[in-house]
């Protein structure tokens, strides 16, 4: 059975066998937690998306699917990177965005690790509310089956915490 534990804190500082990254689909890096693990990971990570981005996903990784890097710089042996949706208030996306913790999920299972850090997935400048977001990620990881044995959500702020802590109960 999987332990969900909820930190609050720089998800770029943790200690995991695998670090999800709420990616771009250009996998090239941006803003908030994707530019953050980019910087602190260092260049073998943005060099191993590159290579991604040629052979694989040149028009992008599609929205709701994931896919692994090293981690370089970071305690981590593995960056799984993914891409939310952009919250619409008439378009239910709750699919996609359940579809990047279930796809990360998968990929950690199929590299063998243990624990996973999770950011809250799309709830930052993609709009997504952080109550419906930490049900949806909360909810992902209890109905799926995994061998990860900690699935640690890491959190940057009290109201962040706050709503995973409501639904982690």
């Amino acid at each position: 059975m999987t332990t969900i534990t909820l930190v609050q804190g720089d998800i770029t500082r943790q200690s995991a066998d695998a670090i999800v990254n709420a990616a771009n689909s250009s996998l090239l890096g941006g803003g908030g937690v994707d530019g953050a693990i980019h910087r602190r990971g260092g260049p073998a990570i943005l060099e191993e998306c590159r290579k991604l981005r040629a052979s694989s996903y040149g028009k992008g990784l599609p929205t709701g699917q994931a896919v692994a890097t090293t981690a370089g710089d970071l305690d981590a042996r593995w960056v799984i990177h993914t891409v939310g949706p952009v919250w619409s208030a008439s378009d239910d996306r709750s699919e996609l965005l359940a579809s990047c913790y279930r796809r990360s999920l998968e990929i950690a299972d199929d590299l063998g690790a243990r624990t996973v850090a999770f950011p809250a997935i799309s709830t930052g400048i993609y709009g997504w509310p952080m109550d419906d977001g930490a049900r949806i990620a909360v909810e992902t990881v209890r109905g799926t089956v995994t061998a990860v044995e900690e699935v640690r959500f890491v959190l940057f702020d009290a109201q962040a915490y706050e709503a995973f802590a409501a639904q982690v109960g």
